[in-house]
């Protein structure tokens, strides 16, 4: 009896160090950051380096600003081609795919999560640009090369799109066919079940993948690297070039550090993006917690 007790007291303790010495990673990365970002901190405010939108090193000019833009708009617009897609692929897998297509689809599915980013960002450079520049943005009267966030923001939906759909099957699978058969017996039709009952049962489950996919997508790099066309200006269409925080410190981080600031720069743009998705994440988990709350 005491040597099981023992060994309870010994898992517990050995899982709340893990759990501390994880937590204690994250303070240290952001510390880390917050240190290597001081010289560029005091030399300018806060205020200054988020609403500036000049990015001129060689001048002492660092305005984030463009940066900022650029990650939100490939964000947002992955989002918006992603999410409706994923799940409308999942209800089909789910509520309506036979179980021999369900078997054959979802490995697929696995293969193009698998797949390096740096292909994603060929495919992106061979198709979507030119698609782009030569026969979408001309329907619209704009002249474009086809890199621009929209470019960005299609192949970083399609790179989220594996997660996304995987987790959202799984979680589909987990509402019980009960909550189903009883919507039916009721007279509600089958799109009726799906749309009243089994996704606002399963919205914490969606959302929480959602807030996933959304993590890698604010943090892809090499991807959208190749197709955004890195110019640090404002975006003000889905046509223009933008700029996103991990290409700007893909591209430019080992170079030029000659340059007073510029290393301290760098390390801002990692601290700021550490903290948007760190904030985002935490945001999302407040709602999701909420939504469960109100489910239970």
């Amino acid at each position: 009896m005491i040597s099981r007790l023992a060994k309870d007291k010994i898992a517990k303790n050995s899982s709340a160090l893990l759990l501390g010495l994880s937590s204690l990673l994250i303070l240290l990365v952001f510390l880390g950051l917050l240190w290597k970002a001081q010289p560029v901190l005091q030399e300018y405010s806060l205020g200054q380096l988020l609403s500036e939108s000049v990015w001129a090193p060689l001048k002492g000019k660092f305005g984030f600003l463009p940066f900022i833009m650029g990650t939100l708009w490939v964000t947002a617009l992955s989002l918006l081609l992603a999410v409706p897609l994923c799940i409308a692929a999942s209800v089909y897998l789910v509520e309506y795919a036979s179980d021999r297509l369900r078997n054959m689809v979802l490995p697929l599915v696995n293969v193009l999560a698998a797949i390096p980013p740096v292909l994603y960002g060929v495919w992106g450079v061979l198709f979507v640009v030119p698609l782009l520049g030569t026969y979408v943005a001309p329907v619209f009267g704009i002249s474009s090369s086809g890199y621009s966030v929209f470019a960005g923001g299609i192949v970083l939906a399609v790179m989220i799109f594996p997660i996304m759909v995987s987790i959202m099957v799984e979680v589909l699978q987990t509402i019980p066919y009960e909550l189903r058969a009883v919507s039916l017996s009721l007279g509600a039709t089958r799109w009726e079940t799906i749309k009243h009952v089994i996704l606002k049962k399963a919205k914490p489950g969606l959302l929480a993948a959602v807030v996933l996919a959304i993590s890698r997508a604010f943090g892809e790099t090499i991807a959208v690297l190749m197709v955004c066309g890195n110019i640090p200006h404002l975006p003000k269409s889905i046509f223009d070039a933008g700029y996103p925080i991990p290409a700007l410190i893909a591209n430019n981080f080992g170079e030029m550090m000659s340059i007073p600031l510029y290393d301290s720069a760098l390390m801002f743009a990692a601290l700021l993006l550490f903290l948007i998705i760190f904030g985002f994440n935490l945001i999302s988990r407040l709602i999701l917690n909420r939504l469960e709350g109100q489910h239970s």
